[in-house]
């Protein structure tokens, strides 16, 4: 068993710092919000901490789910930032969705105060978090990946390492690029099948058995026909994603012509209203235009 500190108690820290407790690892917590900290302490039997440099002192591994680029930079360095706190050879993980020049920058910064640093951003929603049912994509040398793979078991449902520094922020794109033309092609056939008369219900039955079937399909349909969007990864966090998409995309020459219609299309939703909505409420921007 591994002592660990989490930063981060979002809707994805929360849970995923509930699964290291559990399978045994002492754990301490940071959150901006210390009530929050608080509460999963209360609830998980670890302790929290009042800085990132507090929580870090003494452990082995250091995870991190927070917002940003920014946000990332601020439990890293500074005077109480975790790098300040935590001793020389522990390992910063990074499950934050982040550019991969951030994680560059701040892996540099770690070795050069003689740490580890492995960037793993992760997907699977927030019910992938609750279930420990994650699929983490990895960045950074093949030691530090093999010392902390083993922790991050307690939340995946796969792991794996996808090159050097930044390899995991790279292929967590391509995962966003990929979820963002799913949605809206299936928001475009659950509307089509709405204005044609069709039920939903009997067109998925159908439909998903062959090659139009997707994780996002059976998960969502039912709530996109509702028209309900409470369940998952919020637009707000997809747009900010998307933008760093295609930072990169103008950086490396790839081509994102869909994604960058889309992004556009989840600005429409934004406008709406729907910032907080997840992300299959691309068909309620399809229902505003009639």
């Amino acid at each position: 068993m591994a002592k660990v500190a989490f930063l981060g108690l979002g809707v994805m820290g929360y849970p995923m710092a509930g699964h290291l407790a559990a399978k045994g690892h002492e754990v301490t917590v940071y959150n901006r919000t210390a009530a929050k900290a608080e509460a999963w302490a209360a609830q998980h039997g670890g302790s929290h901490a009042a800085t990132p440099r507090e929580a870090a002192a003494g452990k082995d591994f250091v995870m991190a789910c927070v917002g940003n680029d920014d946000d990332l930079r601020a439990v890293c360095t500074g005077p109480d930032g975790a790098f300040a706190g935590m001793s020389a050879g522990a390992i910063f993980v990074d499950h934050t969705t982040v550019s991969a020049k951030v994680t560059r920058e701040m892996a540099a910064a770690a070795a050069d105060a003689g740490l580890g640093f492995v960037d793993a951003p992760v997907s699977g929603g927030q019910a992938g978090a609750e279930n420990g049912q994650l699929s983490i994509m990895c960045g950074g040398t093949e030691a530090q990946y093999a010392a902390v793979e083993p922790v991050m078991q307690g939340y995946a449902k796969i792991c794996r390492r996808l090159g050097d520094s930044g390899a995991g922020q790279l292929t967590k794109m391509a995962n966003q690029l990929a979820i963002a033309g799913l949605v809206q092609g299936l928001s475009e056939a659950l509307h089509f099948a709405e204005k044609a008369g069709l039920s939903i219900e009997d067109v998925v039955e159908v439909i998903s058995q062959g090659a139009a079937g997707s994780w996002q399909m059976a998960n969502r349909y039912k709530t996109m026909a509702a028209d309900e969007y409470e369940f998952g990864f919020a637009v707000d966090w997809m747009r900010k994603d998307l933008g760093i998409c295609l930072s990169t995309a103008n950086e490396t020459g790839a081509s994102l012509p869909v994604t960058a219609l889309v992004d556009q299309f989840y600005k429409d939703v934004q406008k709406l209203g729907g910032g907080r909505w997840d992300t299959s409420s691309l068909i309620k921007r399809l229902r505003a235009l009639g």
